[in-house]
C-alpha cells in the first residue's frame, strides 16, 4: 500500500509532462518533466533496496553505479538511490517492465511493480548524465514510463557467421541498454548448426565444425541475458535452411542426394523430408533436448523459404500428398499443404513440452492452430492476416537492418500504425516487433558495426509512443546513444577503424578514412550480384565492410544542406545573408573541399594496394560531386541561376557517380542530384 501511495503522489507531477524535451533519452519515455536543478556532481550514490532480496538486481545496480562514476571528480557526498520493487519480474509476463524514476538534489528514486521495471529504469538512469569527462551531473527530471509493446527483439544469427560467446554478451549490453528484451537466436541453417547436442552429437560435430556453442556456453548467455532482463528464444529452421542438418544425418532428406554443409549463400531450396516418420523421431529427440535448455516459452522453428521444389519432384511424396489429398485446384501437388502438416506435427511436439511455437510468417495457413506465433518478414498482409485468424504476430518486416538501409527507414514502420485494419482484440495480438541482423555480410569482427546503433532507432519505435515521430531528433539522441554504447564495450565504431588501419599498411589512415566514411554498401542483396563471389570462407576485410552501413558524415551534409535549401525563395533568388546561412555555408563549404581535395591524397594508396584499387573510380567521383555542389552553393550564395547546359552536364556526371564500385556507393551523390534537381 506505502508502494501504491508514492506512486500516486508522483502521478500529478508528470501529468502534464510532455517528450518535447528528450535530451539523449532512447527509447523517448511515456512522460517526461525535466526541473531546473540538480543532483550535485561529486554526489555518490548509496543504493537502498526495498524488494525482494535478488543477487542479479544488487549486481545490476553496482554496474549502473560503476558506469555513472567513470565520468566526474572524486565524490564528497553520499545521496540516497532509492529502489522500491513489489516482486522479482517474469520475463515471459509482458506487463512488468513499467517504472517511475525521480531525480532530485537529494537523490535519486525508482519505484516499479518487479525488478524487471528496475531494471529499463537504471538503463534509463545510465543515459541521464549531462557534462563532460572532468565534471557531470544528473539533472533534476521525473519519468513515468511503460512499453508500447511487449516483444522488442533482436535476431543474431550465428549460423552463416560464427559468433563468439564474447561478442553475444555485448550486443546483450546493447540491448539492455536501449530496453530491447528478446534475443532471438537464430542457432541452425544451411551453413551451419552452432549449438551442442548430447542426443543427437553430429549435428553440432558436422554442423558445427568452425564453431558452435557448448551447453554450459548456453547456460552462461541464458543468465547473462536473464541478468539484464533478457529473454532468449532459440531458432532451429525446419523444413528448409536445414542443409547442415542433412549433412550429418542423410537420412532426413528429401531425395537420395548426400549433403555437406554449405559453403555458399542464398536459397537453396533443400528441404527434410516430412513424410518419413523416422524425420519426427529425430526432430523429437532435439526438440526434447533444447526445449530443457532453453526456459523461455516461446520456440522458434523457422519454416521460411522452402519453395517444395524437392518435394515435387519426388515422386513417392509427390505421390504422399496426392494419397493425402494435398492437392491444388489445377491438379498439381500443394506444397503449402504439406509444411502444414509439418508444422502441426512439429506444434504438437512443442506443446508436449510446454512450448509455444513461433515460426515466419510461411508457416501461416488454414489448418494452423492459433497457438502458433507468427513472425511477419515479408510485409504487414502477413502479419494483419495472422492477428485475424486468432495468432500473436511479430513484425520483422522493415526492421531488416541487414539490408544497410537508413535508421531513418527502420524508425518509420510501426506493428500497428493508426490505420491498421485490425479490431481492437486484433491489436492486442501484435506482440511488437523485432530487428533482423542476418550475418551472411557480418562476421564476428564488424557485426557490430552493422547492427549499431541503428538497431536502437527500432528499440525507440518498439518502445516509445506512436507519436514519437521527430527523425532529426532521433539521429541527434542516436549519436549520444552510439558514443554510450562503444563505453559499454560495443566494437561497432572500433572495428571499421582497425580495419582501415590493416588497409593503410602504415601509411596515413586519414584520407582512406575519409573516403570510407563517403561511402556506403550497396543496398539490399546487391553484394550478391556484382562480381564478387562470396562464400562462408571469404574474408569480410575489404573497404566495403569498413564503410559504415549508413555514412553518418554524408547524413549530416544533407541535413545541412536541407535546412539551407528550406529559406524561402532560397532556389530562385539570392540566399539571404544571415549569420545562420553563413554558418551554413561554410560548414557545407569545408566539408567539400575536405572531399573534393581527397582523391589526391588517396588515390596513391588506393593504386599500391591491389585490394583497394576497385575503390578508386569512387574517389575520383567524390571530388567530381563535391566539385559540382560546390559550384552550385556559388550559383545560390549570388543569386545566379544554373543555366540550362550546366544542369544537363551536372545530370550526367552525377549519373555516373551513381554507379558502385566494389560492392559500395557514393550516397552524396543522391543528396546532391536532389539539390540540384528540387
Amino acid at each position: 500500500m506505502l508502494r501504491l501511495l508514492l506512486l500516486l503522489l508522483l502521478l500529478p507531477l508528470a501529468a502534464f509532462a510532455q517528450p518535447t524535451d528528450t535530451r539523449q533519452l532512447l527509447p523517448v519515455p511515456t512522460q517526461v518533466s525535466w526541473g531546473k536543478a540538480s543532483l550535485a556532481p561529486k554526489a555518490l550514490l548509496k543504493p537502498q533496496l526495498d524488494g525482494p532480496e535478488d543477487a542479479q538486481l544488487r549486481a545490476a545496480v553496482t554496474r549502473t553505479l560503476d558506469r555513472l562514476r567513470r565520468n566526474g571528480t572524486a565524490a564528497t557526498t553520499a545521496l540516497p538511490l532509492q529502489i522500491r520493487y513489489g516482486k522479482l519480474g517474469r520475463m515471459e509476463q509482458f506487463d512488468e517492465e513499467r517504472y517511475s524514476l525521480r531525480v532530485t538534489p537529494n537523490g535519486v528514486t525508482i519505484d516499479a511493480p518487479t525488478s524487471l521495471g528496475v531494471l529499463r529504469a537504471l538503463a534509463t538512469l545510465e543515459q541521464l548524465p549531462q557534462g563532460d569527462a572532468k565534471r557531470s551531473y544528473l539533472p533534476e527530471v521525473e519519468i513515468q514510463d511503460q512499453p508500447r509493446f511487449p516483444w522488442r527483439g533482436l535476431l543474431l544469427d550465428p549460423a552463416r557467421h560464427f559468433l563468439p560467446v564474447s561478442v553475444i554478451k555485448r550486443n546483450l549490453d546493447a540491448m539492455a541498454a536501449v530496453k530491447l528484451n528478446v534475443l532471438h537466436w537464430h542457432l541452425t541453417d544451411d551453413q551451419g548448426f552452432r549449438i551442442e547436442s548430447k542426443v543427437l552429437p553430429k549435428l553440432h560435430q558436422v554442423g558445427g565444425a568452425n564453431g558452435y556453442y557448448t551447453q554450459e556456453q548456453v547456460r552462461e548467455v541464458l543468465q547473462y541475458a536473464q541478468a539484464r532482463g533478457i529473454r532468449v528464444v532459440p531458432e532451429f529452421d525446419v523444413p528448409g535452411h536445414a542443409t547442415a542438418w542433412l549433412a550429418a544425418y542423410p537420412e532426413l532428406a528429401s531425395n537420395d542426394s548426400t549433403y555437406g554443409v554449405s559453403p555458399r549463400w542464398g536459397v537453396l531450396n533443400i528441404a527434410m523430408d516430412p513424410t518419413k516418420e523416422s524425420t519426427y523421431e529425430l526432430l523429437d529427440k532435439l526438440f526434447a533436448e533444447m526445449t530443457a535448455l532453453f526456459p523461455d516459452p516461446y520456440f522458434h522453428i523457422g519454416g521460411d523459404e522452402n519453395d517444395g521444389r524437392q518435394w515435387r519432384r519426388n515422386p513417392r511424396i509427390a505421390q504422399y500428398m496426392r494419397q493425402q489429398g494435398m492437392v491444388k485446384r489445377d491438379g498439381s501437388v500443394d506444397k503449402h499443404a504439406l509444411q502444414t502438416a509439418f508444422n502441426r506435427r512439429v506444434l504438437t511436439m512443442l506443446t508436449k513440452y510446454q512450448k509455444r511455437m513461433v515460426g515466419w510468417d510461411e508457416i501461416l495457413g488454414p489448418g494452423l492452430p492459433p497457438d502458433a506465433v507468427i513472425q511477419s518478414w515479408r510485409g504487414k498482409k502477413g502479419l494483419y492476416e495472422a492477428a485475424k485468424a486468432g495468432h500473436q504476430a511479430i513484425l520483422s518486416n522493415g526492421y531488416y537492418i541487414d539490408l544497410y538501409l537508413t535508421a531513418a527507414s527502420h524508425y518509420a514502420p510501426d506493428p500497428v500504425p493508426a490505420d491498421a485494419p485490425l479490431t481492437d482484440e486484433e491489436k492486442k495480438r501484435i506482440l511488437g516487433g523485432e530487428a533482423t541482423m542476418w550475418s551472411e555480410f557480418a562476421d564476428s569482427v564488424i557485426y557490430d558495426s552493422r547492427t549499431w546503433p541503428r538497431a536502437a532507432a527500432v528499440a525507440e519505435r518498439l518502445w516509445s509512443e506512436a507519436t514519437v515521430t521527430n527523425v532529426p531528433d532521433m539521429y541527434r539522441r542516436l549519436g549520444a546513444i552510439s558514443a554510450q554504447l562503444e563505453g559499454l564495450g560495443l566494437q561497432h565504431r572500433r572495428a571499421p577503424e582497425q580495419l582501415l588501419g590493416m588497409m593503410a599498411a602504415g601509411h596515413d589512415v586519414a584520407p582512406l578514412r575519409t573516403l570510407a566514411h563517403a561511402l556506403e554498401p550497396v543496398k539490399e542483396y546487391k553484394r550478391h550480384f556484382q562480381g564478387f563471389k562470396y562464400t562462408t570462407q571469404t574474408p569480410l576485410n575489404r573497404l566495403v565492410d569498413a564503410a559504415p552501413a549508413e555514412s553518418e558524415v554524408v547524413r549530416q551534409f544533407g541535413a545541412t544542406l536541407d535546412s539551407l535549401l528550406s529559406y524561402p525563395r532560397a532556389l530562385t533568388t539570392q540566399l539571404p545573408h544571415t549569420p545562420e546561412t553563413r554558418r551554413q555555408l561554410a560548414r557545407l563549404r569545408t566539408q567539400l573541399k575536405q572531399w573534393q581535395q581527397n582523391d589526391a591524397l588517396v588515390q596513391p594508396l588506393l593504386q599500391a594496394n591491389p585490394s583497394l584499387r576497385e575503390y578508386a573510380p569512387l574517389s575520383t567521383q567524390l571530388t567530381v560531386v563535391s566539385t559540382l555542389m560546390l559550384q552550385r552553393l556559388e550559383q545560390l550564395e549570388k543569386g545566379k541561376p544554373a543555366s540550362a547546359e550546366w544542369l544537363a552536364a551536372a545530370q550526367k556526371q552525377l549519373e555516373q557517380a551513381q554507379k558502385p564500385a566494389g560492392q559500395t556507393e557514393l550516397p552524396l551523390a543522391e543528396v546532391v542530384r536532389k539539390a540540384i534537381t528540387r
